[in-house]
Formats: C-alpha cells, structure tokens, sequence
C-alpha cells in the first residue's frame, strides 16, 4: 500500500500561490430553535464566500469517533490521526515554548474546583491568565521533586498549565488523570503497561502533592492531568507539501500542532484583530497560511450559545481584511463540531468550504452546517484537505500515464 505522505511528496510542486486555511475551532453544532449559531449569526461575508465556494463536510477521524483538538488538528493537516497518536501533552508543551528532552514527560493540566473528593468544576471557573500564573508559581515553589523525578509547571491560558516529569526511565503508557465530567470522583492515574507502573505512583503523588498546597484557595484548589507524551518525530509540512508553512493562533495548544508537524509559529495578540494584522505583516514570507480562532469552540463547551454566534460574527467582519489578501486558495472549516447543547466536541461533520479560480460555485448561497451537508463537495475525510488546497493551487502534478 502506497504511503500518503510519500505520493504527495513525489507529486507535489512548488509556485507562487498563497494558500489560506481558516479554522474556527469547533464551529459546528446542532439546533436550538431551528437555527445552529452559523445560521443565527449574521454572516454576510462568510456567505458571499460561500456564493464562490465548493462546500462540503469534512470529517474528522471515522464517523460516529469524536475526535479531541490534537486529532482534529492532525487531521486538518494532513496527517492520519489514526497513525499519529498525539499525546495533549506535548501539545500544550511545545506551545508554550517548553523544551522536551529525551528523558522528558509532559502534561496538560488544568486547575480545578474539589469538594470532598469529587469534581465540581474542571476549569475552577475559567480563571484569567494573571491569576492562574500566580498558582503555577506557588506550585513550582513548593513542589520540584518526586522520587528523584524532576518536577517543573509552566503557565498557560486561564485554567491551564503544562506540567513536565524528568528522569530517564519515564514511560508514557499511563492513564489520566482526569474524570473527564463534573460530578465524579478524583481519577487517579494508572498504568497501562507494567513498566510504567512507576510513573504513574509519581504523577498521584504530585497530584496529592498540588492538593496540599492549593488547599486554601476557594476554586484552584486542584488540578487534572491528561495527555502524557514524549516528543513524537513526524514528517514535516514542508518536507511533504513543498509549502513553508506559518501558523497564526493564540493558544498554546494549537501553537503545539503546528509546531510539531514544522510550522513556522509567528506570534501574535490575543484577538482575532490581533492575528489579522499578524497575517498581514508575514503574508510575502510563506505559502501556506494556518489561521486559528479559538473562541467558537470555547463557548460551545460553555454551552453559550448567544456568544459563540457573537464570535463568528466578529470574524465575519474582519473576513474582508483576509481576503482582501487575495489568497489563490482560501478554505474554511473546523477541527470538530462543538455544539452549544451538547457542552462538549461531538461526533457531527463539520462544515467545510474552499474557494478558488478553479471552485465548482454555484449550488449554495450561505455557509452553515445544512448547506455545507448538501454542497458540490459532499463528505470528505479532513485528512484529505491539504492535498485539495494543493490541487487547487496548481501545487499537484497529475498521478500515474
């Protein structure tokens, strides 16, 4: 069976075209009312896109699999997520510009709200970043060594942070520490292999460790941790689609993915604005354009409906300043559908439209889930996304006689 990666490595071609992936995080959702938030939000611009546009729905992993972020990321980019088996960890690590070594493992955490033993609250109320920094600290003054296992925290955004564990027999094969719902009780790690029975005695006893300290405080008083990685060695972007890649986002989890697979992260603000103007200053220095809006997923595990539509609307409104641009290849989509009913990602297709000189346009005049559902394009796999954008962007030489 022929590699992906290796046939588009030997079809792909380089040229001029700019090539612009937008990705509203968890964009797609269900009905309240009939309408889903893409169809309540005034759209003007996203729908005089659309006009232009092939739509389809893009799915993420395998129907009815809910895909978490680093899958659906893996898969925006043309990297199976089947085969690439990402820990969070190393994600939310590498975004936030924490170096991981061999003998490294790293871990997202988030601060939480314990009462008893039980979970009240998995992101102890969204606490702004200055606040959380400030736990982070405390954690690090206290706590920086386990059984000769090196412990450092670094901070993130609102409730979250990146812990990493340092000795060299480590072994990632342990379970969360997380119960993943409100209402349940602490979840201890465990191993998922003999040999790493060990790590997983070190991470409970941080955890109890991260009980005792934050003891005083009324929410942070806990801590959750999931996605436990080593660093992975993936193909590069460039190496594979001959793109030089640049990765526009505000949180460090997303800034994790792109930098894993060999994006050039470029900083930015915190605004959607922010990372307009940020597109704009680096437009004449790469090919490929990853562009990522966090909030529309935010929301949806808020289960707030009214601002998650207040979002796409704001980004409706700078979509001009994009494409003003003049992208030879522009898509927009999401990584998973996060609807506002649901609190949580889901298993639902997620809309997807890409637009170029070469679009079969003509079929729907808006974007949202229903007309996605019956636009020119169908249902697609994610993983097949970079290799269209090539396709349309002259990017692809013809395969086989």
């Amino acid at each position: 069976m022929v590699d992906r990666h290796e046939l588009i490595k030997k079809l792909a071609v380089k040229n001029e075209s700019k090539v612009l992936l937008l990705v509203l995080d968890g964009i797609g959702d269900l009905p309240v009312d009939g309408k889903t938030p893409l169809m309540a939000a005034h759209t003007p611009n996203l729908d005089a896109l659309a006009k232009k546009a092939d739509l389809g729905q893009t799915v993420p992993v395998l129907q009815g699999i809910t895909p978490g972020s680093g899958p659906g990321h893996l898969g925006l980019f043309g990297y199976d997520p089947l085969k690439y088996q990402i820990g969070r960890g190393i994600l939310e690590a590498l975004g936030g510009d924490v170096e991981v070594g061999k003998d490294d493992l790293v871990a997202r955490a988030n601060f939480a709200t314990l009462e008893g033993n039980v979970i009240v609250d998995r992101r102890a109320g969204r606490p702004v970043t200055e606040v959380s920094s400030k736990a982070v600290e405390k954690l690090g003054e206290k706590i920086k060594e386990i059984d000769g296992v090196k412990i450092s925290v670094y901070p993130g955004k609102e409730h979250r942070f990146v812990v990493k564990f340092t000795a060299p027999w480590l072994d990632e094969r342990i379970s969360d520490a997380d119960p993943q719902k409100e209402g349940k009780e602490i979840a201890w790690s465990e191993a998922l292999a003999p040999e790493a029975e060990r790590t997983a005695e070190v991470v409970n006893k941080f955890l109890r460790e991260v009980k005792e300290v934050l003891k005083g405080e009324p929410r942070m008083n806990f801590a959750l941790l999931r996605g436990f990685s080593k660093h992975p060695v993936l193909p590069t972007f460039d190496e594979v689609y001959k793109m030089r890649a640049a990765a526009i986002a505000t949180y460090p989890m997303y800034r994790g993915l792109a930098k894993l697979v060999g994006m050039n992260v470029v900083k930015t603000g915190t605004t959607i604005s922010d990372e307009v103007e940020t597109l704009k200053s680096i437009w004449s220095d790469y090919d490929f354009f990853f562009f990522h809006v966090k909030k529309t997923d935010s929301y949806g595990e808020d289960g707030n409906f009214e601002k998650k539509v207040h979002v796409i609307e704001e980004f409706d409104g700078l979509l001009p300043e994009i494409l003003s641009l003049n992208p030879d290849v522009v898509a927009v989509t999401g990584d998973h559908s996060t609807p506002a009913k649901m609190k949580s990602h889901s298993w639902h297709p997620v809309p997807f439209m890409i637009k170029s000189d070469f679009s079969r346009f003509g079929l729907s005049d808006q974007f949202n889930e229903y007309e996605c559902a019956r636009g020119t394009l169908g249902n697609i796999m994610a993983l097949d996304i970079i290799p269209l954008m090539m396709a349309h962007a002259m990017r692809l030489e013809k395969y086989g006689a």
